[in-house]
């Protein structure tokens, strides 16, 4: 038996090679050929990790949360097996699994970290039978895949009814929050700090209404699209108490942000070398499910501290242009709730801005891009020095930020990417930044085209 396991990972990882030398990255292939070969591949090597493992997901900064947890396990002392490269369905997880798997039963790591896809999580904890869900968020996103919020937050719920995973759940999300009302033990977090509260609720924001009785929530504090404090006036049902807390938080514009965190331990301060709101809220996250696998406050803050931008998600790099290098910082958008927490973020920076915005409609960004329409891009139209859209939607961003009230000669339409980025870079002034938003295809594709530059890192190196 343990010899034909043998063969097909043998076989499964030359698929991998071969995808390689055609240019592909391979993060997924090698696994997906592996559960065609063996069904069960993700309970068997999955039950190498001798401290099991976590899984984490949400529509939006899973990569990120994902990314800031392997960084305060690893400061902890644990060896993990972590699916970095951001592939995360279950061929992903595969194929991460695969990679660390050794000769003898062996595997090169004690615990797996594995940030999962929405619509995966049921297959994917079905086989690993992990000890920690991390559950940060439900936005609307990809809805032609994904379907409405309910459908995602129903499917979660039997998970987590049919698991003994220890559940950590968004207390701020009202989706979420409910998830955890039938289960002992859960470990809620939240943000604290009503200085962050919105005037009101965008009109694209979701969970509005009490899963309970159906009446509307009302909202005591909005803090980022539909998450904030809130309660239910006709059942009571309300906001649960966190058990993680970010209190006095502080934004520093697109280059920081920090807060003080509390855990059932008690409090330190962080700081983060990443943006926004939302940054705030992974960190949040990664902090309520490192502290559930019993990591030291003082570890927590200290690794979120160290932590750097996952690729593609507030990244600064320097790319060249016919004027000269040029500093870019890459701040993925890929729905309303994320588009608008950057919108938020850049309109704490001081002076006029520079924008490559790319809108792809792969499979990957979902085929219908009407979401724009919902991103408030007003909140910056009279900011912005210059716009250059590209990708294949780049008519449809074009005509979203004329009518956000962009004067029409600051938009430029140049849909390939590599024109588009010398375009935006000549034209931004030496000294100054230039900010691109990519949707998730376009943000691979352009780290793509950095890294065969040499301007950045390759993802999978």
């Amino acid at each position: 038996m343990a010899a034909l396991l043998g063969a097909k990972l043998a076989v499964a990882r030359g698929a991998g090679a071969l995808s390689r030398l055609g240019g592909s990255g391979a993060t997924s292939l090698p696994g997906r050929v592996l559960m065609r070969l063996q069904p069960d591949a993700l309970q068997t090597l999955g039950g190498r990790l001798a401290e099991g493992s976590a899984v984490v997901s949400a529509t939006n900064g899973k990569t990120t949360t994902a990314a800031m947890a392997a960084e305060i396990l690893r400061a902890h002392g644990v060896s993990l097996v972590h699916n970095a490269a951001g592939a995360n369905m279950a061929g992903g997880v595969a194929t991460t699994l695969l990679d660390a798997a050794r000769p003898g039963g062996g595997i090169d790591g004690t615990l797996g970290l594995f940030e999962v896809d929405e619509l995966w999580v049921a297959r994917v904890a079905r086989a690993l039978h992990p000890k920690a869900i991390l559950l940060g968020n439900l936005f609307r996103d990809q809805l032609d895949r994904y379907g409405e919020l309910e459908a995602i937050a129903d499917s979660w719920r039997e998970v987590l009814l049919a698991s003994d995973a220890r559940a950590v759940l968004n207390a701020d999300d009202p989706l979420l929050a409910d998830l955890g009302r039938e289960r002992p033990g859960v470990l809620y977090f939240g943000v604290q700090d009503d200085t962050l509260a919105l005037s009101g609720m965008a009109h694209a924001a979701d969970a509005k209404h009490c899963r309970n009785c159906g009446a509307p929530y009302i909202f005591d504090a909005v803090y980022l699209g539909h998450l904030g404090r809130y309660h239910c006036p006709s059942c009571g049902r309300s906001r649960p108490r966190p058990d993680v807390v970010a209190s006095d938080v502080s934004l520093q514009g697109v280059r920081s942000a920090s807060f003080t965190l509390t855990t059932p331990e008690g409090s330190a301060p962080v700081e983060l070398a990443l943006p926004g709101l939302y940054n705030v809220y992974n960190a949040l996250a990664a902090a309520a499910l490192t502290s559930s696998l019993d990591v030291p406050l003082a570890t927590i803050a200290a690794a979120l501290a160290a932590t750097r931008p996952a690729f593609g998600r507030a990244e600064t790099v320097s790319v060249s242009s016919a004027a000269g290098p040029r500093e870019m910082r890459i701040l993925l958008v890929k729905n309303p709730a994320g588009a608008n927490e950057v919108l938020r973020t850049l309109a704490l920076e001081p002076g006029e801005h520079r924008l490559l915005g790319v809108l792809n409609d792969q499979i990957a960004d979902g085929r219908d891009v009407s979401w724009i329409w919902d991103a408030d891009f007003e909140q910056l139209a009279g900011r912005l020095a210059g716009v250059v859209c590209a990708g294949t939607r780049a008519a449809d961003l074009a005509a979203r930020l004329k009518y956000a009230g962009v004067e029409e000669s600051k938009i430029e339409l140049v849909p390939h990417l590599d024109a588009a980025l010398a375009r935006a870079a000549e034209e931004t002034p030496a000294g100054s930044p230039l900010y691109a938003l990519p949707t998730y295809t376009a943000m691979l594709a352009l780290r793509k085209m950095l890294s065969e530059r040499g301007e950045v890192a390759s993802r999978f190196s």
